[in-house]
């Protein structure tokens, strides 16, 4: 093709990790042809420089005959002597079963130090959300044995919802669990700006768990250029598309952190002179994230996309912009603080999909329980630190209280759901009789265990000696 042999040498300014270079338009008025662009936004272009070093740049604005081209290595060393050679297709990422076990950098190249895949087919990143004619209404559980998600907010297959937290907090090693224990085929990994150590981490975890022969990891480090941070997800979610519709795979992706994807959008809006929104960040961030996100789908002619993220809270305030627009695309969120999944905190909005439907009869009952339970107990504590007197009930309350944080908040427990329900009924049992639950009676019946049922109080004594 024509567009093989042209380079654009006419570089007008660096700004950044920025570079504009003139194209001019195709056409001709004096023959009556339209003028068009000879390149597209999002298209890829090669920049060579004036001592023959090549780095990969993105479209990522065009006005008039002025293209804006994100540079993924950076413009260090670049001068206006550069020439850009526009490639003609956008970003693409490798998609093959030989990615499986991989780990690529965010311009997609492998880092593992395993065979070339520069054969193997490549996929455009960054397409169009999934047709809604071709969505199913989310029904399948995906288990993680982490009791505070399986009981209380289940995970859904196709559900978007995040992990909120805050600096210094594990939610990283809490990924890596759900990554390892979920139950889905195929784990694709996305990270942000990660220090090394973390990325350490998680490769480690899932080798060490045997998962790692399941996985695709795309890494952007913290030490690497800012502008790779951005095709990140992208790459890991126009993968997990293509396992799931051509191979009907469920794949569970994984991304972290999503503040620091933010923040990249942010340093380039503003190299490119873009008017700020909110705290610096531009107006679009919503329609950005939002157009990840609405990657997860449960095709009804393949298999799912499911996505769980990090999005970490700055001075944990919830109406950051990133938090708070987040809130509104998903479906949910597990907020993470002091080493709990907070579960008054936390919601999924899909958990009525799956509750007491393709989970046990008594799992809506025992969630719904457990946590009025709980809720008392907080206020129990209060009545307590303010020294005012406690009533039995208050002190079950208390007893009750501890033993769900020990059983149950541990973020670092490991326990089939069955399993964590039965022990949210002998946790009950423990701490309060029967007709103190105000729970269907044949489910009393059938999961109640008798054998550790407290002492009936007859209430008429008890009332006579309180008169006495």
């Amino acid at each position: 093709m024509l567009r093989d042999l042209v380079r654009y040498s006419r570089i007008l300014e660096i700004v950044g990790d920025i570079l504009k270079v003139r194209v001019p338009e195709n056409g001709d008025n004096k023959t009556g042809r339209s003028k068009a662009s000879v390149v597209r936004l999002g298209d890829l272009a090669r920049l060579e420089d004036a001592e023959g070093e090549t780095s990969l740049a993105q479209v990522i604005g065009i006005d008039r005959d002025v293209v804006s081209l994100q540079i993924f290595t950076g413009t260090k060393g670049v001068s206006t002597n550069a020439t850009v050679k526009f490639l003609g297709h956008p970003m693409q990422a490798t998609y093959s079963a030989n990615i499986l076990g991989r780990v690529f950098d965010g311009t997609g190249a492998p880092i593992d130090g395993g065979p070339d895949l520069s054969m193997d087919p490549k996929v455009d990143i960054g397409g169009p959300s999934v047709n809604p004619c071709e969505r199913i209404v989310p029904k399948k559980l995906i288990r993680t044995d982490v009791p505070m998600i399986d009981v209380f907010n289940c995970l859904v297959e196709s559900q978007k919802i995040p992990i909120f937290s805050v600096s210094g907090e594990p939610f990283n090693p809490f990924l890596a669990r759900i990554g390892i224990q979920a139950d889905a085929d195929i784990v694709v990994f996305g990270g942000l700006g990660l220090i090394f150590d973390d990325y350490h981490t998680f490769r480690k975890t899932f080798e060490d768990a045997g998962v790692f022969s399941r996985t695709v990891m795309f890494i952007n480090q913290a030490s690497d250029p800012i502008v790779e941070r951005l095709p990140v997800p992208d790459m890991a979610l126009a993968v997990a598309e293509r396992f799931a519709v051509e191979e009907g795979k469920r794949v569970l992706v994984l991304l972290t952190d999503m503040t620091a994807y933010a923040d990249a959008l942010k340093e380039v809006g503003i190299s490119m002179e873009r008017v700020p929104s909110n705290r610096g960040y531009m107006g679009d961030l919503y329609s950005q994230l939002a157009r990840r996100y609405e990657k997860a789908c449960d095709f009804a002619k393949g298999g799912s996309v499911t996505i769980l993220t990090v999005t970490t809270m700055p001075g944990n305030d919830i109406t950051h912009p990133v938090p708070d627009n987040t809130g509104y695309i998903t479906e949910g969120q597990f907020y993470l603080h002091d080493g709990v999944i907070d579960p008054f905190g936390s919601l999924s909005r899909l958990k009525q999909n799956v509750i007491g439907k393709v989970t046990r009869e008594d799992h809506g009952q025992i969630m719904n329980t457990m946590i009025r339970f709980y809720s008392g107990a907080r206020d129990a504590q209060q009545k307590q630190a303010m020294a005012f007197d406690l009533s039995d009930f208050d002190r079950q309350l208390l007893k009750f209280g501890n033993l769900f944080r020990g059983r149950f908040m541990d973020i670092e427990l490991t326990l089939p759901l069955e399993e964590a329900l039965d022990l949210g009924w002998q946790t009950l049992a423990e701490c309060f009789r029967p007709e103190q639950l105000l729970m269907k009676q044949e489910l009393i019946d059938k999961y109640y265990p008798k054998e550790l049922a407290l002492p009936r109080v007859d209430t008429a004594k008890l009332a006579e000696a309180e008169e006495a």
